[in-house]
């Protein structure tokens, strides 16, 4: 018996997005190269930080949480 082609592709969708995604930006304030992950990011040359909630994608949850 085999599995369906659209199954695996969705599984291995599933599993790509399940990791953050390294990005990178100016730094606001001072024009650095910063690298963050999913669109957070703070600079370590000047301190700027920006919101949380301005990533990409909702952080994860609490995954001790049901278990």
């Amino acid at each position: 018996m085999s599995t369906s082609p659209g199954r695996e592709r969705c599984a291995a969708d599933e599993a790509a997005t399940e990791h953050p995604e390294i990005t990178y930006i100016g730094c606001a304030r001072c024009g650095t190269l910063i690298a963050g992950l999913d669109g957070r990011y703070a600079c370590s040359g000047c301190g700027w930080v920006n919101e949380w909630t301005e990533g990409y994608r909702p952080l994860p949850g609490d995954r001790r949480r049901g278990a």
